[in-house]
């Protein structure tokens, strides 16, 4: 029996106003319902960014009070799709989590991650990030189980991408889909996304599902773009270079079994700190 899944990749640039970026995620995700998509998958702070962490601490809503979430659950409800939101910032006991959800056709949240690696660097040219100001960090690697459990998909974020045993983890325990939601750096996009994407695909033998910010926002910050849909033997199937829009294919899952059969690695996969 065939396992195979349409996904598609939204990709845009957030405002400072979440209902404004709704309008614009709002279009998009109508031309993937015209491609027949099963999954659509939207970036890292899918529906706003701010000027700083200040502004982000003040306007952030638990899940019951968040407007993006309540939106697009009842999006995925009355179109009986799966959403993956990149994430969100929710508040949790006055405290911050970067999270992302997996909402399913009925319009409920089937899972829940949160970013484990925070973006906490100093760039050579200068800028500086410090997530963990905002953010507490996740300590649980999630994998989704859709589609009667038949279609295992790892839940990543952006600099996570950076830390690859949490991929091969995810892959050794059945993700056979990771998502890397993301609002990659326009400084080490260039140099770095591709590679590390692709990569990550290589090590795993899954597919890499990687919905990313483009261009300009008004907060002054500004992303990568490159959306990118990337096969088990590390090709790129999909890229959305840096315009808004989408991407989107449909997935074979046999192709892990292939990739997986062909170079087993994971099945070798070994803890060397002990030899340190």
């Amino acid at each position: 029996m065939k396992r195979n899944l349409a996904i598609a990749c939204l990709q845009y640039s957030s405002t400072e106003n979440e209902k404004c970026t709704l309008k614009t995620i709002k279009n998009l995700i109508n031309k993937a319902l015209d491609a027949k998509v099963e999954l659509i998958t939207l970036p890292e702070c899918a529906t706003s960014l701010q000027k700083n962490s200040i502004l982000t601490m003040e306007l952030a809503k638990s899940e019951d009070e968040n407007f993006s979430l309540q939106t697009l659950k009842e999006i995925a409800k009355l179109n009986s799709i799966f959403i993956l939101i990149g994430s969100l910032p929710i508040k949790v006991n006055d405290k911050l989590v970067n999270r992302s959800f997996l909402v399913g056709p009925k319009g409920d949240v089937l899972y829940k991650y949160d970013k484990i690696h925070l973006y906490d660097v100093d760039l050579p040219n200068g800028d500086k990030f410090r997530e963990s100001d905002t953010y507490l960090p996740g300590n649980k690697a999630v994998i989704a189980k859709i589609k009667k459990n038949k279609i295992k998909i790892g839940l990543t974020i952006c600099y996570d991408l950076r830390f690859p045993i949490l991929y091969q983890d995810l892959a050794v325990n059945g993700a056979e889909i990771i998502v890397v939601p993301s609002a990659f750096s326009n400084l080490t996009g260039p140099i770095h996304w591709h590679t590390l994407l692709k990569s990550r695909a290589i090590e795993t033998g899954a597919f890499i599902i990687a919905p990313a910010q483009t261009g300009y926002h008004q907060c002054g910050r500004i992303s990568y773009g490159h959306s990118l849909i990337v096969s088990p033997w590390g090709e790129v199937i999909k890229d959305a270079k840096n315009k808004v829009g989408i991407i989107h294919t449909i997935i074979d899952l046999e192709e892990v079994r292939k990739v997986r059969k062909a170079i087993p690695s994971l099945n070798s996969k070994k803890d060397y700190s002990t030899n340190f």
